[in-house]
């Protein structure tokens, strides 16, 4: 799990429109001597944002990080009160904790992507509601945390759900993690828990939204007889399955399809739709725009 051979700095930023961003920034970045990599753009007719993501060469500019950090802070101030931005350093993995429950899919995908090296992220910790992920996690060589939910008819449900996430937010604090991931993690997350990881907080939604939000959705499409079934990758927030969309993808399925059928089909596009999706948000390629995002190729 090395540093890339190549050491990148990604910059992303995102501020009210204007004419002459792209060549302030240029401009800028030429007087650092920095040699652009990629370069990409988006001017967005509907909130009057612009949007961009840049990536350089590290050896091409001879400036300590931290120091790049600062400078570019004070120049970025020149786009208003409103500018966001990010300048990271791509040798520096990003630090992922995933979310499991039964459905063990999405989770074998992601660890073997992993432990192959294909994502530029180190899994810091693996925490279930059930034991049956706790293998899979130990034969990876990860850590995993079993951490039991009561059940909704249990007289203390609320109490418990309630500290369940509490404490799944002190190992999720205690593991350094800078992202989360939901691999079929089926718990409702509470505003408290989603608020503070916004766009850091990752789920995959087996259905093409916004149809079919909540629970059970390929029965709700053999329901309606449809004729293609989707997977849906986005950043969670306080309401179902309503997040910024990352990446999405669908499948063609026949009026024979039992619903045992769409299940086993739905596993193979969820899978991918996840690992595209967290793979945009670890190369720094996503950027929120409100409710939507911005995903750069």
């Amino acid at each position: 799990m090395g540093a890339p051979t190549q050491v990148r700095y990604t910059l992303t930023m995102s501020c009210v429109d204007r004419e002459g961003i792209v060549a302030d920034l240029t401009t800028f970045l030429r007087m650092l001597g920095a040699w652009i990599l990629e370069a990409s753009y988006h001017s967005d007719q509907i909130s009057n944002l612009f949007f961009t993501r840049q990536v350089v060469s590290a050896t091409s500019i001879n400036t300590p990080f931290e120091t790049l950090r600062a400078r570019f802070a004070e120049f970025a101030a020149i786009f208003g009160p409103d500018v966001e931005w990010n300048l990271h350093n791509d040798a520096e993995r990003e630090k992922v904790a995933i979310l499991v429950s039964n459905e063990l899919h999405c989770l074998h995908d992601i660890l073997g992507r992993a432990v192959m090296d294909e994502l530029p992220m180190d899994v810091v910790t693996v925490i279930g509601n059930h034991r049956s992920a706790e293998a899979i996690v130990n034969a990876h060589g990860f850590d995993f945390n079993y951490l039991p939910f009561p059940a909704r008819d249990d007289p203390d449900f609320e109490t418990g759900q309630a500290a369940g996430f509490d404490r799944i937010q002190e190992l999720v604090a205690a593991s350094g993690a800078e992202t989360i991931v939901l691999a079929r993690f089926m718990r409702i997350l509470p505003q408290s828990f989603c608020e503070p990881w916004r766009g850091r907080l990752i789920n995959i939604h087996h259905s093409f939204l916004p149809s079919f939000v909540g629970a059970r959705p390929y029965r709700q499409a053999h329901v309606r007889g449809v004729k293609l079934i989707g997977a849906t990758c986005h950043y969670v927030t306080s309401d179902l399955d309503a997040g910024p969309i990352i990446e999405q993808d669908v499948l063609r399925v026949s009026h024979s399809d039992t619903i045992a059928d769409l299940v086993r089909k739905g596993r193979d596009i969820e899978r991918l739709v996840l690992a595209r999706g967290l793979r945009s948000h670890l190369e720094r390629r996503v950027l929120l725009d409100g409710d939507r995002a911005v995903v750069f190729g």
